[in-house]
């Protein structure tokens, strides 16, 4: 895979060491939820590693399931309080298209970012944008606004599934 700019890789289509990026990421949560005094509780711990796990958004209720499977509550607050905190902390994205929710790639760093989702397997590799670049930013700054916030979510196809019939 190339890179445009350093930074800009997507993250999510590449072969690597997946359990070493799971468990990477998770000491990253607690050492951030320690450091901002945040209750990283064993659900939202929970919640986040089976999003981990996943290199695809899982909806609330898939994700509702497996935190059942897992011994948790059966009734849909239990994963949307762990949802609604990953996000507001920045451990996980709402994927808009999927109405379902991906762990952030590049958690502790504050980026706008820049989905690929293949249409086929709907797996997701997050890549960081920067909206005030570019002709995004061009046409906010000849309209005097100021971009605080973007996500792009761009629908194609993962180099997996490239070789599939119905590409």
């Amino acid at each position: 895979m190339t890179s445009a700019s350093p930074g800009t890789d997507p993250v999510g289509f590449d072969a690597h060491d997946h359990g070493h990026c799971v468990d990477a990421a998770l000491a990253a949560a607690e050492v951030q939820c320690v450091d901002e005094g945040l209750r990283f509780t064993p659900v939202r711990r929970t919640a986040f590693e089976i999003l981990l796990r996943e290199h695809r958004a899982l909806g609330a209720y898939e994700l509702l399931d497996r935190l059942r499977d897992a011994g948790y509550g059966a009734q849909p607050p239990v994963a949307y309080r762990a949802l609604d905190f990953l996000v507001a902390h920045g451990f996980v994205h709402k994927i808009e298209r999927l109405n379902a929710f991906v762990a952030c790639a590049h958690p502790g760093a504050s980026h706008s970012p820049a989905f690929l989702i293949c249409r086929l397997c709907e797996g997701v590799a997050e890549a960081r944008a920067t909206p005030s670049r570019g002709s995004l930013g061009d046409a906010a700054r000849a309209a005097g606004f100021t971009i605080e916030r973007t996500v792009v979510e761009a629908v194609g196809v993962c180099p997996a599934c490239a070789g599939k019939a119905d590409a």
